[in-house]
């Protein structure tokens, strides 16, 4: 029997489909940077998928230098971000949100996830202090989901820090690198359209969901959207051979096989997870 391993979900690497799109479109002459018809039909299919036609989608390789690159470009340089102290962008980047001069405000998390008292606690703290202009302002609240320990905000958390946000206008940020396993779980209780809804901007993380590498960021917010692309290239993402982000994504959107990549890898782990509460193992968190 082959050796299966569980180090990481993106140690292998395409799914055989995109492998066949790559090969199938290799000496296919395009237009760089994103502006070729594949990266055309695959913003398509995401902004059909998202049902948010007015959407404006764009392409990147990886989740650091997504995240740095939106984080940047919506906040101002007096501002921070709002994370849980469990979060990838406080823990697992190495400081490169504070690299581009903006301090992640760490909040305590429970199970991955921060709870919206906590947020308005922070929010209102700064926003009520006699000092509030020599500290760094709030200026987004960044989520991920599902979380760095696989749990997910329900609709009706997402909902409340949603609502907050905008009470006090600013951003909410959902870091989706591993989106769609979030979304095809038992514990999910909504959908891709729902969860577009509910923030200002969010990535479908394609590196650890089927692809070689890339992530597609959704600006549903119009605030956010004029000269995301200049941020994009300063943050050094704008990719030449933009195409092979494109067919990546148009590949994974055509017969919803991003959907089925996801739910079949979150059916194997549940059917893992069985196997360990057979024997009486105790798991960290909940399920």
């Amino acid at each position: 029997m082959d050796k299966i391993n569980f180090m990481c979900d993106y140690a292998e690497g395409a799914h055989p489909a995109i492998l066949d799109a790559l090969v199938k479109t290799n000496m296919e002459q395009t237009v760089g940077y994103g502006l070729d018809g594949y990266c055309d039909t695959a913003r398509a299919r995401i902004k059909t998928a998202c049902d948010m036609p007015g959407a404006d989608v764009h392409f990147l390789v990886g989740g650091t230098q997504t995240n740095t690159t939106v984080i940047a470009a919506l906040l101002r340089p007096y501002q921070g971000v709002i994370s849980g102290d469990a979060g990838h962008i406080a823990v697992h980047e190495t400081g490169a949100i504070e690299g581009t001069g903006h301090k992640v405000l760490c909040l305590p998390s429970e199970n991955g996830k921060i709870k919206v008292d906590d947020v308005s606690a922070c929010l209102e703290a700064h926003f009520t202090s006699e000092i509030a202009e020599h500290t760094v302002m709030p200026g987004m609240v960044y989520l991920t989901y599902p979380t760095e320990c696989g749990t997910l905000y329900s609709k009706a958390e997402l909902t409340e820090i949603r609502a907050l946000c905008r009470r006090y206008e600013i951003p909410l940020f959902i870091d989706g690198a591993r989106l769609g396993y979030g979304l095809t779980s038992p514990a999910c209780d909504l959908t891709l359209p729902e969860l577009a809804r509910l923030c200002d901007v969010f990535y479908i993380g394609g590196t650890k969901c089927g692809c070689y590498f890339g992530e597609a960021v959704v600006i549903t917010n119009d605030a956010y959207k004029k000269g995301f692309r200049y941020m994009i290239k300063r943050q050094g993402g704008l990719f030449a051979k933009g195409r092979l982000l494109g067919i990546q994504f148009a590949t994974l959107f055509e017969n919803d096989l991003y959907f089925n990549i996801c739910a079949h890898a979150v059916t194997e782990a549940l059917r893992i997870r069985a196997a360990f509460a057979a024997r009486g193992v105790e798991f960290f968190g909940r399920p």
